[in-house]
C-alpha cells in the first residue's frame, strides 16, 4: 500500500477543488474560453465549424473508444511477462468496473450545472450551422464525463503498463476531451477542476492499495488453475 502516494494525490485533488471553491479563475478562465470558441460557429467559418462538429458527434466518440484500445494493445504488447493476456484482462476489467461505479456515483451528485451554451444567452450553436447530429449543449455538465473515463483509463496504463503508452494516453486526456469544451457543450473547469480532482481522491484508493493489484491477480489465478491457454505457470 503506497500511503504518500494516495496522499499527496489526495490533497492535490483537494487544493483543486478548493481553487474553485473559494477563487474566481476557473469562472473567468471558462467565460473567455467559450466566447474565444463560441465566436468562430457561425456560417462564415465553415471548415472549422464543420471539423468541431464531427469531433462531437458519437461516430468520432466511437473512434477515440478505438484509439484507446490500440494504446491498451500497445501496452500489452510492452509487458515482457509470461501470462500477460490474462493479467490484461483483469487490468480491463477491473478498469470497466471501477469506471462503472465512478459513472453512477457522478450521475448521482446533487450538483451540477449546465453547458455554457445553456448558460449564456445569444450564443451560436453548432446544430444551427451544421446539416448533422452534434454535441453541443448539456444539461448537466458537471463533471465532465469523457474526461473522467480518460482520467481512469490513463491511472490504469500508469499503474499496471510501459510509461510510454500511460503517457500518450495522458496526452489523449487532452485531445479527446477537448471538443466539448470547444463547442462549449462542457466548462473546462467540468474536465480540469471536477473530473480530475474526482480522480485524484477515489482513483489511488484503488490502484495504490491492494485492491486492483488483487483483481489482476485473480484473473491470473483463475487462468491457471482452469490451465487456459497463455496463463502463467504456477511456481
Amino acid at each position: 500500500m503506497h500511503l504518500k502516494r494516495i496522499i499527496y494525490c489526495n490533497l492535490a485533488g483537494l487544493a483543486l477543488f478548493a481553487s474553485w471553491l473559494w477563487f474566481s479563475v476557473w469562472s473567468l478562465i471558462d467565460d473567455r474560453l467559450f466566447w474565444f470558441f463560441n465566436q468562430f460557429i457561425t456560417s462564415e467559418h465553415p471548415v472549422w465549424t464543420h471539423f468541431l462538429a464531427v469531433v462531437n458527434t458519437r461516430y468520432f466518440d466511437a473512434a477515440s473508444f478505438f484509439v484507446l484500445l490500440a494504446i491498451f494493445a500497445w501496452a500489452i504488447s510492452l509487458d515482457p511477462r509470461a501470462g500477460r493476456f490474462w493479467r490484461w484482462l483483469g487490468v480491463g476489467l477491473t478498469m470497466l468496473v471501477v469506471a462503472g461505479l465512478l459513472a453512477v456515483a457522478t450521475n448521482k451528485m446533487t450538483y451540477g450545472h449546465p453547458s455554457p451554451t445553456l448558460t449564456f444567452d445569444n450564443v451560436d450553436f453548432l446544430t444551427d450551422v451544421v446539416s448533422f447530429d452534434t454535441k453541443d449543449s448539456d444539461k448537466n455538465s458537471f463533471p465532465g464525463d469523457h474526461g473522467l473515463m480518460l482520467m481512469v483509463f490513463t491511472a490504469f496504463i500508469l499503474r499496471f503498463g510501459d510509461r510510454r503508452p500511460a503517457i500518450v494516453s495522458a496526452i489523449m486526456i487532452a485531445v479527446l476531451s477537448a471538443p466539448r469544451v470547444m463547442a462549449g457543450a462542457h466548462w473546462l473547469q467540468d474536465v480540469y477542476m471536477g473530473s480530475l480532482s474526482i480522480a485524484l481522491v477515489v482513483l489511488p484508493w484503488v490502484l495504490c492499495t491492494p485492491i486492483a493489484p488483487r483483481c489482476v491477480d485473480a484473473m491470473e489465478r483463475m487462468a491457471q488453475r482452469l490451465n487456459l491457454p497463455g496463463a502463467r505457470h504456477a511456481h
